[in-house]
């Protein structure tokens, strides 16, 4: 009998095992159940909402300080373009040169003077070579300058890239160099023309 009552009692033991077993099956059921369906507390949601709201508005942001740098950065660019093109001249100028040139021949008898033939065949071209050439160069000085003061008349707290304004202070520099050598030349201080007495 004593054998019987240790193996009820075991019986009993093994069955109490088995419905604590099964519990806790169910309950890790639950958890699996949650885990796989994507159930998540909802103060976890609300952060993580938070933090894609925080990101979307911060890349508009960045959008748009991007757009408006694009432009300056191109502004910039044009700015020392026209600089290098005022100090090494354009076709415009040479087109308008040799323009020149054929009025002066046309205009000009073969009984005039010397220096009246020089004058009106070589030195108008000259001074139409550095008028175009002054053009050139004052476009680049506007359009540097206007890049530069332009974040003083944009949103506050936005900086100019410093890229931005290294090109444009090349393109202001470019302008007032060709400024100063078209002046020259049109006043024939750089390169006048020849005496013919």
């Amino acid at each position: 009998m004593g054998t019987k009552t240790v193996d009820e009692a075991g019986a009993e033991t093994g069955a109490e095992a088995q419905r604590d077993e099964q519990t806790v099956d169910v309950t890790k059921t639950d958890a699996t159940t949650d885990d796989v369906t994507g159930t998540e507390p909802q103060g976890v949601r609300a952060e993580e909402q938070d933090e894609a709201d925080a990101d979307l508005v911060d890349g508009d942001d960045t959008t748009a300080a991007g757009s408006t740098g694009v432009g300056q950065g191109a502004a910039a660019v044009v700015s020392a373009g026209l600089g290098i093109v005022s100090l090494t001249g354009s076709w415009v100028s040479t087109v308008a040169a040799a323009r020149e040139t054929l009025v002066g021949q046309l205009q000009t008898s073969q009984s005039a003077s010397v220096a009246k033939q020089v004058k009106e065949v070589y030195g108008d071209a000259w001074a139409v070579t550095a008028l175009i050439g002054g053009l050139f160069a004052l476009a680049a000085l506007i359009v540097g300058v206007v890049v530069l003061v332009r974040p003083a008349f944009g949103a506050p707290g936005k900086p100019q890239a410093p890229w931005i304004k290294s090109v444009a202070w090349a393109g202001v520099s470019l302008g007032v160099v060709g400024l100063i050598l078209a002046v020259a030349k049109y006043s024939d201080l750089l390169l006048g023309l020849p005496s013919t007495s």
